[in-house]
């Protein structure tokens, strides 16, 4: 069951109509009593019955909507507070006694006040029901508005959801010298990191992690844009400094604007890092973070300039790249999972990472690239592995 509440759901109109034929179809309860009281009510007791009738019904529907199947919480305690209104209606305004005899102008006046309550009892039925039939058909309609919309947008996002899949890298994708792994979870269906390993020059590997701002379709899209713009650059050149200046003109030459995080480094067969940075997390090597000099996001007007660091990825060292959606995992309790616990654990494998992001509380797209340069020895060994026609 549902927990939107069907006041919020429910247009304004929809409900005020429902109500109000809600209390015109139970104000007849007024005109029937008075009918079976052979019009001896005083005026102003009939005139309260019919209101109450109809305000009570109110009131029940309204529990019945708001409580659901713990309706029975609150029907009795309405019901005693009717039963006693009414006994004090009755109590301060009883019933003039009954007549044996009527003479022919008050038999007139009976006559007279039965047809006004059948006529009021049809009047009222009558636009109690259209009020039912007018809110039926337009929530109808209203749900199948919807749900149409609903079954698009999962079209899209299931789309979107294909393309992400191909653009992902292929996790069999080997490099000389290195062990790559990488784990990508989006958040929901679609998410707003993005990463590329490529392969550049003799045996050496470009990387490229990112994150684009806001989340749902429009980020994927952003994403899609981003890694086709990665591949292409990547064509031309595999410099770190020129593949972010590349993608941040890219993005700020869109009309729709948007912006983005990105880390590019450029990995060489003897192990040389040169990595440049746009206002992303700095990946971890060893355990440790890589100081890298500060740079605005992709995509901001201000921005463009960037900064390379070279450092050396020695053998058996790993070189760890995250998104945010490491740091911001949130528990139960708000604690966020921090760059503390980030840091500890950015030596173990990617899929270790990403699990434990998830279960401390997975609460944006999560993306872990690990880059390993093996030793000299597995190296040798992997060689002496490869057949002799490779």
């Amino acid at each position: 069951m549902s927990d939107v509440s069907p006041w919020r759901s429910t247009p304004r109109r929809s409900i005020v109509i429902a109500l109000l034929a809600v209390f015109l179809t139970f104000t007849t309860m007024g005109f029937v009593s008075n009918i079976v009281n052979v019009e001896r009510q005083p005026t102003l007791k009939f005139a309260l019955t019919v209101v109450l009738s109809g305000l009570f019904a109110i009131v029940y529907a309204v529990i019945g909507v708001r409580l659901r199947s713990r309706w029975w919480v609150g029907t009795p305690l309405v019901f005693a507070v009717q039963f006693a209104v009414m006994g004090a209606v009755n109590h301060w305004l009883p019933d003039a006694p009954q007549q044996t005899q009527m003479n022919a102008a008050e038999t007139q006046r009976v006559q007279g006040r039965l047809a006004f309550d059948g006529t009021a009892i049809m009047i009222a039925v009558s636009l109690g029901y259209t009020g039912f039939v007018f809110v039926f058909v337009s929530e109808a309609r209203r749900h199948i508005r919807v749900h149409t919309e609903k079954a698009l947008l999962e079209a899209e996002m299931a789309a979107a959801r294909e393309v992400q899949q191909v653009i992902v890298p292929e996790k069999s994708e080997s490099f000389p010298g290195y062990v790559v792994e990488s784990v990508y979870q989006p958040a929901t269906q679609v998410g707003g990191d993005f990463f590329q390993v490529l392969p550049s020059g003799s045996d050496g590997l470009l990387v490229v992690v990112g994150d684009v701002a806001g989340k749902g379709l429009p980020a994927a899209m952003l994403v899609s844009m981003l890694v086709g713009s990665i591949r292409t650059a990547a064509e031309d050149s595999s410099d770190p400094v020129l593949m972010l200046r590349r993608l941040h003109m890219r993005l700020v030459g869109r009309s729709m604007g948007g912006f983005a995080t990105a880390v590019a480094a450029l990995i060489s067969p003897d192990g040389m890092v040169t990595i440049a940075n746009a206002g992303h997390l700095s990946p971890y090597l060893d355990g440790r973070e890589v100081e890298l000099a500060g740079a605005l996001p992709l995509g901001i007007a201000d921005g463009g300039s960037f900064e390379a660091k070279r450092f050396e990825l020695r053998p058996a060292s790993r070189l760890t790249f995250y998104s945010d959606g490491i740091v911001e995992a949130q528990n139960k309790h708000g604690e966020l999972f921090g760059f503390e616990r980030a840091k500890a654990i950015s030596t173990k494998p990617a899929a270790t990472i990403v699990e434990a992001a998830v279960k401390f509380g997975q609460e944006d797209d999560i993306t872990v690239v690990t880059i390993e340069r093996l030793p000299a020895h597995d190296l040798s060994v992997r060689k002496e592995m490869l057949p002799a026609s490779a």
